[in-house]
């Protein structure tokens, strides 16, 4: 009695709804509620055919139940079973696109799918979206049929296969997502037209192509690749991470960026055998680089002196980055302090007697600490090679690695002395006769040496005594045969008796 009250309740429904179910059946399934004896008949119904889906389910849900018998009874009809008391062996929702989606949503009918269903068509419809996964819950179909609709996305292959009775499957006319060929193989169980225009199977002429493209680009990339690296290795290592770099090897590309490719607007001076230009490196440190043309030695032995040099440490040196040496450059590269040389800076400022003593203490120190720490380092004291760091310290610029003799270093400082002192006229006068202006001088001294003295410190009293004093020590150390018995430390403590305050300079 029980079953018979449901398939009225059932037919009831079906003649009510049917010409409205699109508009009003979510709304009426939500508002219907199971018979007071609606357990009892599905109990019943278990205890006759346990593979029912509901009958697993544990607790049961009733609603959801007996909406899913009411959905399967109109699902039925719908789709045009002879007999749907008894049966329900087909799903034929083709060219139904206003009803279809409707019965998709329904996933409490698909969860409970009647086993009796063999064929699911769902064809025609304008579908959209991806694979509508819940029909596969219907798991002993034999036919799905999806075609000519706008289906899109991945196709749940895993899911598919474990439709194991499945024979007919029809997924053309859809915008699947094409398959891995490692999933090929689950294809090969159905007839390749169902899959025409799917967008499932990889085209093999496409692949192909990926084939070939792949055979010639992974060379290709290899090559650009270790080319890449190369470059940046050998050409650009500035472009590497700081501790992939070499801190002190500067290579020729380097050079030219940093100086727009050795432009003359960036040369700041020439020399016998140098040119020097001024760079900006690419972290933006300012740098003044020498460029030798004489390649000053080969390449190994370049390069030994240059790693002395970059260990040099002290505030009347200037500081050397580093060094370039190839077959085609030897250059230097160290600080950039500026374009005024102590020459200029006498030639055109005038500066008074207490800031040239200054200058020449300075040089003095640098002087003592090479010979102490570097005695094989040697450097340039001419006036046109010393630098004026803006603060008014003197800074030795130029170097020259395997210079043993002390006796030549006291001699040259002893005519930057005079240099330092004397009128820039005397000095023109002589200029290329070095051994000519020293005698000049000392043919002078004392009493005379009024007329050789630069007036424009404006010497005091006081300064001109001093200024006689360092003359003296000045030809002391110029006098070949004097400056062999000398040192450099005995020649500082001589300069700082003449003005003692110039220690704490």
């Amino acid at each position: 009695m029980a079953s018979i009250l449901i398939t009225c309740l059932l037919l009831m429904f079906i003649a009510y709804f049917e010409p409205t179910l699109p508009a009003t059946v979510i709304e009426d399934l939500a508002n219907l509620h199971p018979p007071s004896n609606f357990n009892t008949t599905i109990v019943s119904n278990c205890l006759k055919n346990p593979s029912l889906r509901y009958c697993g389910s544990s607790p049961m849900d009733l609603d959801a139940i007996f909406k899913f018998t009411i959905v399967a009874s109109h699902l039925c009809n719908e789709s045009k079973n002879p007999n749907c008391v008894e049966s329900f062996p087909k799903i034929d929702l083709r060219n139904r696109p206003k009803i279809t989606p409707l019965y998709l949503s329904f996933t409490f009918f698909w969860k409970y799918c009647p086993i009796t269903i063999l064929s699911i068509d769902l064809s025609n419809n304008s579908l959209k979206g991806t694979f509508p996964i819940d029909v596969l819950f219907c798991t002993q179909i034999h036919v799905l049929d999806l075609s000519h609709n706008g289906l899109s996305g991945d196709v749940p292959i895993q899911r598919l296969s474990c439709v194991t009775n499945l024979t007919i499957l029809n997924l053309s006319y859809n915008h699947f997502s094409e398959i891995k060929i490692s999933d090929s193989w689950f294809f090969r169980r159905f007839n390749s037209s169902c899959f025409f225009n799917s967008g499932i199977l990889p085209s093999h002429g496409r692949y192909k192509i990926k084939a070939v493209m792949l055979l010639l680009g992974f060379p290709l990339v290899v090559v650009f690749t270790v080319g890449g690296l190369w470059w940046l290795c050998f050409r650009r290592p500035d472009f590497l991470p700081r501790v992939l770099q070499n801190e002190h090897k500067f290579t020729t590309v380097m050079l030219k960026a940093a100086t727009n490719g050795f432009s003359k607007k960036n040369m700041v001076g020439k020399g016998d055998g140098f040119v020097m230009y001024r760079g900006i490196l690419r972290d933006g440190t300012q740098v003044r680089i020498e460029i030798y043309s004489n390649n000053r030695g080969n390449h190994r032995e370049y390069v030994e002196e240059c790693k002395v040099l970059v260990q040099l440490r002290h505030r009347n040196l200037v500081k050397v980055y580093g060094w370039c040496s190839n077959r085609n450059i030897r250059a230097l590269v160290t600080e950039w302090i500026g374009r005024v040389s102590i020459e200029t800076w006498l030639s055109e400022s005038a500066p008074c007697w207490k800031h040239r003593f200054k200058v020449l203490v300075g040089v003095l120190k640098a002087m003592c600490y090479l010979q102490e720490q570097w005695p094989e380092i040697g450097c340039d004291i001419k006036t046109s090679s010393l630098l004026l760091h803006e603060n008014g310290d003197p800074l030795i610029a130029r170097f020259r690695v395997g210079e043993n003799s002390t006796s030549n270093k006291i001699h040259r400082f002893g005519i930057l002395v005079l240099e330092m002192m004397t009128d820039q006229t005397l000095q023109e006068e002589f200029k290329g006769d070095e051994t000519g202006f020293v005698e000049y001088v000392k043919m002078l001294y004392p009493r005379k040496l009024q007329k050789v003295i630069d007036e424009r410190m404006k010497l005091t009293e006081n300064t001109f005594d001093e200024t006689i004093q360092t003359i003296c020590i000045g030809l002391i150390c110029a006098d070949h045969q004097t400056c062999q018995q000398l040192s450099i430390g005995q020649i500082y403590n001589m300069i700082i008796k003449v003005h003692p305050r110039t220690n704490t300079y």
